[in-house]
């Protein structure tokens, strides 16, 4: 009679690479699908204002191009040819240097892994996006904060200080900056891009700045530039993960080798082309949040327990004085209006307003103004 033998005991976790364990998960925004469970509330009721999302959505045109999509069972072009074309169109930069990727965060963790070697160091100028950290803790990178001053900008000399001390591969830097809506000046990117480093700067929030305020030209003449754009903002396809980076062309080659083959899907690369196609219409839609960002601005400053900071994005930063800004969300999310909250330094006592629709802004000024009475 034949015995089983018990199977030795295996623990998997003993595998794991060890920077792993120390990582700290991202704090993504929960769902609308889920949001509405938690708060009992259906989806039409809730004033969701606390992931920057664009309240208007994807061009019309989008939805027909998603409706009429051919071969979903053909992989997609893993150059993104067409895509890239018609980014060339819209940036006016050659598409030989235009990268698509599944969103920027795709292309933040691309340039992550070009770079980067376990125990390499980053910089990033908290407070700021936090996938920079993130990413590089998961390439087992170092991170080297250099904090901005008290009114966001940047500490130039501070930076190259620590580019002296710690030699660091990439600079990571947010213009608009998440999450207090300021652009990066081109006199300190000057300045920064004399250093012997990559300058990576994010654009995510660039449209709603005025696309006079990006400085993705200057990559074609600044070899240690990369500029990272998406379509989640102003396009509104947060959902469909697209997004695309310009590089100098020395690095375009090593992209290539390092990327997954089909790395944005049918469904994204139609949209994208869809919303560049309508562009005219989802760039009069920024400016309508735009002005809307300015009349939320206004009604935000008659709110004497709120200090606003000048913003060039989709969002509003305040500080709150003389109560708990994590009570303050939690009240908010009580009425159904969501805001974002942040439990890091700097930012404790502050919440970021997203813009929405005019009918959210009155919502969340009611919601403050009788907060301010009692």
């Amino acid at each position: 009679m034949n015995m089983q033998m018990p199977m030795p005991s295996f623990d998997p976790e003993r595998l794991l690479r060890s920077n792993v364990y120390s990582l700290e998960p991202y704090a993504p925004i929960v769902p609308f699908e889920v949001l509405s469970e938690q708060l009992g509330r259906q989806i039409d009721d809730i004033v969701k204002l606390d992931a920057n999302e664009n309240p208007y959505g994807p061009s019309r045109g989008v939805h027909t191009a998603l409706s009429e999509i051919d071969f979903l069972h053909i992989y997609p072009d893993p150059e993104n040819r067409a895509l890239c074309s018609a980014l060339g169109d819209y940036t006016g930069i050659p598409s030989e240097n235009i990268f698509a990727g599944s969103g920027a965060d795709e292309l933040l963790d691309l340039t992550m892994r070009l770079f980067i070697d376990p125990g390499d160091k980053i910089i990033d100028c908290p407070p700021t996006f936090g996938m920079y950290n993130f990413d590089a803790s998961i390439n087992a990178a170092e991170t080297i904060s250099v904090p901005r001053r008290e009114d966001f900008s940047l500490d130039i000399s501070a930076i190259e200080t620590a580019v002296d001390e710690h030699s660091p591969k990439l600079l990571f830097l947010a213009s608009p900056n998440n999450p207090d809506g300021s652009n990066l000046p081109g006199n300190d990117l000057s300045r920064l891009l004399e250093l012997q480093l990559i300058v990576v700067v994010d654009e995510a929030y660039i449209e709603f700045a005025g696309l006079q305020h990006s400085w993705i030209d200057w990559v074609m003449q600044n070899p240690n530039l990369i500029v990272l754009r998406t379509f989640s903002k102003w396009a509104g396809l947060a959902g469909l993960r697209v997004g695309y980076g310009v590089f100098p062309s020395e690095l375009m080659p090593h992209l290539w080798r390092i990327k997954q083959p089909y790395n944005v899907n049918v469904a994204a690369t139609m949209a994208a082309l869809a919303s560049l196609q309508d562009k005219e219409r989802q760039l009069d839609i920024v400016a309508r949040i735009v002005r809307e960002r300015g009349r939320l601005e206004g009604l935000l400053d008659e709110i004497r327990f709120l200090h606003r900071y000048p913003s060039g994005a989709n969002f509003v930063l305040c500080r709150v004085k003389g109560r708990s800004a994590r009570e303050l969300q939690h009240t908010l999310e009580g009425e159904g209006i969501l805001v974002r909250h942040f439990d890091k330094p700097r930012l404790r006592d502050h919440i970021r307003i997203s813009v929405g629709l005019p009918k959210h802004t009155d919502a969340l000024v009611a919601a403050l103004m009788k907060l301010e009475s009692h």
